[in-house]
């Protein structure tokens, strides 16, 4: 419906979709088609509708890790390897709880063929096959743990993910509610939009007919007076003639 107080260039939409027909006669597609295609050309954007808001910062989230990562991305450098050869000390490394997770297993090098008399390499041997050892220990441990704790963890994250799946489908399903609601709203005011339109329209109709047929009345009754004036007028002269 179009109100009034219209700003200069501002397009206001009367269609009523659940009331108007013809929708989907030959060609109403293709012109309305038209019609956006040329807007769509005429359009030229001639603001900046971002330039309130301050230059974005990209940076701000980054850790140093990640900064290093997008620095070598940069570069064309290729990833550094997961090293298979373990000792001692990588027990200090985060790469430990990596391995954990993901089962990787690491080698158990023997000395080279020039350092089989070697005791520090021998050594080193052992320490590193000690410590695949203990890997493997804790290993053990956690499929322990995993086998006592783990079907109650599995089953208090299964009901958490129930509720919140029930949740997910009870706000879905008032938004499908409200959605509802709202086309049956729109559509119960367009056709009564539409039905005052049409009687409207039917009494701006009736009341042209009627103007229309006032004004043929009127036009005849003009002619008739004029008639009988004209008349009037002749009858007046041949009296006048008679008298002289």
């Amino acid at each position: 419906m179009a109100g009034t107080g219209l700003v200069a260039g501002e397009v206001v939409v009367d269609a009523l979709p659940y009331f108007d027909q013809g929708y989907e006669a030959p060609g109403v597609r293709e012109a309305a088609a038209a019609l956006v295609e040329e807007e769509t050309r005429r359009y030229r954007p001639t603001k900046n509708y971002l330039s309130y808001l301050t230059a974005p910062d990209y940076s701000a989230f980054e850790t140093d890790i990640m900064r290093n990562e997008f620095e070598r991305l940069a570069a064309r450098q290729p990833i550094e390897l997961l090293s298979m050869k373990r000792d001692v000390k990588a027990w200090q490394y985060r790469w430990f709880y990596f391995i954990l997770l993901f089962n990787f297993r690491y080698e158990l090098p023997a000395p080279s063929s020039g350092q089989k008399n070697d005791i520090t390499a021998w050594q080193e041997c052992v320490n590193n096959s000690m410590a695949q050892l203990e890997h493997q220990a804790v290993r053990i441990e956690n499929l322990e743990l995993m086998s006592q704790h783990g079907c109650n963890a599995w089953k208090v994250y299964n009901e958490n993910l129930v509720h919140m799946i029930e949740h997910a489908q009870k706000e879905l399903q008032k938004l499908r509610k409200h959605i509802q609601d709202l086309n049956w709203q729109r559509k119960n005011m367009q056709l009564t939009a539409g039905s005052k339109l049409r009687e409207m329209e039917s009494n701006w109709v009736s009341l042209v007919s009627k103007n229309y047929e006032i004004e043929r009345t009127i036009v005849q009754l003009e002619n008739e007076i004029y008639q009988i004036k004209q008349q009037h007028g002749e009858a007046n002269k041949e009296n006048i003639r008679q008298d002289f």
